[in-house]
């Protein structure tokens, strides 16, 4: 039973929907969007020239992750309340939400290994031409040191997001199959 309507971050929620809102922390997610100026409408594109900014916006973009038995517990119902809430959808919404937030972090990994993965190119072609340009190398390096702690964030998101699905299987198993991946 839907008893009134909240618009929150641009998107619109039924009041029975504000508990699976609040359990997901959207709210501090957009806040963070709209106050990082660097990240796109889309999520796809982060700063990726300071790395601890990046992985401060990773961390904030994996908030549903590391929330996701909070949500599960605060949205799906126990048997006794199976006939209050439509646990079907409240398991696919936070399942599509899941699977948005899973390809936005990786398009975003992805983006910036390929961004620092070009400046680096870059550099090699400049130290090519200038071998003994002390400056030059320790910025090579240091953009490899970048390039690696980044390809380890692939890693860490593989980690994060069978996690998140091995918990969100074991209780919503029951009312909702996700479709198959490719």
């Amino acid at each position: 039973m839907n008893v009134g309507i909240i618009i929150q971050c641009g998107n619109i929620f039924t009041l029975t929907e504000v508990f699976f809102v609040q359990a997901l922390s959207l709210t501090a997610f957009c806040v963070e969007r709209t106050k990082h100026s660097t990240m796109a409408a889309s999520g796809g594109t982060l700063d990726c020239e300071d790395f601890s900014m990046f992985q401060e916006m990773l961390k904030v973009m994996r908030n549903i992750d590391d929330r996701i038995v909070y949500a599960l517990n605060t949205t799906v119902p126990t048997v006794s309340f199976t006939g209050k809430v439509d646990a079907t959808h409240t398991c696919k919404q936070l399942y599509e939400s899941m699977m948005d937030a899973h390809l936005t972090r990786d398009r975003a990994i992805k983006s910036c290994i390929a961004q620092t993965s070009e400046e680096m190119r870059q550099l090699r072609e400049q130290r090519a031409k200038d071998s003994d340009n002390l400056a030059l190398i320790k910025l090579l390096r240091k953009e490899q040191t970048k390039l690696k702690l980044m390809q380890s964030e692939l890693n860490v998101e593989e980690v994060v997001n069978d996690r998140s699905l091995k918990v969100f299987s074991e209780r919503c198993r029951i009312h909702y199959t996700p479709p198959k991946v490719k």
